[in-house]
């Protein structure tokens, strides 16, 4: 890169980020103002890691719409019916963004599985390169959010050096979506991915693009509480969630839901759920209908 495209790239992105870094990097966007209703706030949707791997970009939007989501995130890298990788042409890429902007169903985040946690230096440069690569994708199909993993500990390095590293690997991609006008959406997957790692991960992180994403796992209760993980991570919540069973005992939906509507938090919270109903469509309206019977719940209790 030259000099020229070097000024270019780095002015692109301090503009990008400007809004982040307005309201501090300890705040989220999300926390500087909230629309009125918290139902219009928590927004419900779905990923297509399972119940719609095999819905092509029309039965995704005509499913989504007939339950009711508002959102969609497209997996990538594993043959979805969706057909949306990064392999797609210019050509490919306007016609998804076309089909998402005239349609009622938001595409809201890119699901990679790139992880940050490799230890050999040539992995986890591919790694990097790779989720550029989503950044890319996303921003020209009209997306603003990408999924990366932390993601593992690995035996012989200490899990400071891992930590750091997972921090240094964000800064790169933090300031590269930035000039994107794209979020880096850390998930709290595998066993680096537990919400006090992820804090002292993002006590090291610098661009203010690069967030944390609720994966409701059980684990995010352990230790000093859910209430006490939650706010580890609260300052740094990405704009999307994954949810998985809301009748799933050991996972506390409803205080999560409360915390949320309590923190003025604004996004997608989007369903990833495991078995395959004879019914998805009706699967995903029961469970859209969950979701704000718990938000009325929690508004209920902040009113």
């Amino acid at each position: 890169m030259n000099d020229m495209s070097r000024r270019g790239f780095l002015k692109r992105s301090l503009i990008a980020s400007s809004a982040w870094i307005g309201a501090g990097l300890g705040q989220a966007p999300w926390l500087r103002a909230a629309s009125p209703s918290p139902k219009a706030r928590l927004r419900f949707g779905l990923t297509t890691y399972t119940w719609g791997k095999d819905w092509d970009i029309p039965a995704l939007i005509a499913n989504c719409g007939k339950a009711g989501l508002q959102g969609v995130e497209l997996r990538t890298s594993l043959k979805y019916a969706h057909g949306v990788e990064v392999t797609l042409n210019a050509a490919q890429r306007a016609e998804v963004k076309k089909r998402f902007a005239d349609s009622p169903v938001r595409l809201v985040s890119i699901a990679s599985s790139e992880r940050m946690d490799w230890p050999q230096p040539e992995k986890l440069r591919a790694a990097i390169e790779a989720a550029k690569a989503h950044f890319q994708l996303s921003h020209d199909i009209g997306c603003s959010v990408v999924r990366i993993f932390p993601n593992q500990f690995h035996p012989g390095v200490a899990h400071e050096k891992t930590i750091e590293q997972i921090a240094r690997a964000v800064n790169e991609l933090g300031a590269f979506a930035a000039g994107l006008g794209q979020e880096v959406s850390l998930e709290a997957h595998g066993p680096a991915g537990e919400l006090p790692t992820l804090r002292a991960v993002m006590d090291r992180v610098t661009q203010p693009v690069v967030r944390v994403r609720l994966n409701c796992d059980a684990r995010d209760a352990l230790g000093q509480g859910f209430e006490a993980n939650f706010n580890l991570v609260k300052p740094f919540l990405s704009r999307i969630i994954h949810l998985h069973d809301l009748h799933d005992p050991k996972y506390p939906y409803q205080l999560m839901v409360d915390l949320l509507v309590k923190a003025n938090w604004e996004g997608d919270s989007l369903m990833e759920r495991d078995g395959m109903p004879a019914d998805r469509v009706a699967a995903m309206i029961e469970q859209r209908q969950t979701w704000e019977a718990m938000i009325d719940k929690a508004t209920s209790k902040s009113g």
